[in-house]
């Protein structure tokens, strides 16, 4: 049995939250019983006893025929009240605004989560062509502006061997490529995401650097057809103002809880 801490890993608990985390990454598509018992390696009379367990409280949702099961609505209350208690989010959202406002793209805020970024909060763009993203949306750190941003303010011995997920052409699949392109982030100040993790995207990824080390992002993406040098420029001196007001804005040593 996994340990923690020194604290041994209760089983069923254990098993509850890999049900959970199973159903929310299929999104949109709902899964049998014998799929999730297949999954995740328990018999089928326990998972059925446990998703009964889980749909009682909300949260789990099943349909009419009781045959399909997907993630239920406790799940996106309990994600609220994350958000709702953080209080690093709730000094940065006005400075979302004011980029959404200023750029007229989207703006994303993300947080380090293992080897993933979890956006926490997104303004979209009012443009018809747009960027498309979601307030608890994952991607791979290596792929995007705001994992970029992240993982050049760590040390490159940190990153893992590879070969790295391929979201499109131009992603790094490499240790060797994706240190090279952070030394360059670096040099620069900022990440740039160039259709590396959505085709005809481009994104712009700043280190929030009231952690050490930074443990969440700001970027704004734009679509290919809409970047002309001179927006890219107003997009890097707007984003990088909005990352020193919100550096700024959080108070050092403010007796806050600082979660590990």
């Amino acid at each position: 049995m996994a340990e923690s801490g020194g604290v041994r890993e209760v089983k069923s608990a254990a098993r509850t939250v890999e049900l959970l985390e199973l159903l929310a990454a299929r999104g949109d598509r709902p899964a049998r019983l014998q799929e999730l018992a297949d999954e995740l390696r328990v018999p089928r009379s326990s998972m059925y006893a446990l998703l009964q367990t889980l749909i009682s409280r909300g949260w789990v949702r099943t349909d009419a025929t009781g045959s399909l099961y997907g993630i239920g609505l406790h799940a996106l209350l309990t994600g609220t009240g994350y958000l709702d208690s953080d209080p690093r989010v709730r000094i940065v959202r006005p400075y979302l605004d004011e980029a959404s406002e200023a750029l007229g793209e989207t703006i994303h805020l993300g947080r380090l989560d293992g080897r993933d970024v979890a956006y926490l909060a997104t303004r979209e763009s009012h443009e018809y062509l747009r960027t498309i993203s979601r307030v608890g949306r994952r991607l791979p750190a290596h792929a995007g502006a705001l994992g970029k941003a992240l993982l050049a303010e760590r040390l490159d011995e940190d990153l893992p061997e590879g070969p790295y997920e391929t979201l499109t052409p131009h992603t790094h699949t490499g240790r060797e490529s994706l240190a090279a392109d952070l030394a360059r982030v670096r040099r620069r100040g900022y990440s740039v995401d160039r259709e590396e993790g959505a085709l005809g995207i481009v994104g712009f990824g700043f280190a929030l650097r009231y952690d050490h080390p930074a443990q969440d992002a700001v970027s704004c993406s734009v679509p290919v057809a809409r970047l002309t040098p001179a927006h890219e420029r107003r997009i890097v001196a707007v984003m990088r103002e909005i990352r020193a007001k919100a550096e700024a804005s959080v108070p050092a040593g403010s007796g806050s809880v600082v979660w590990r």
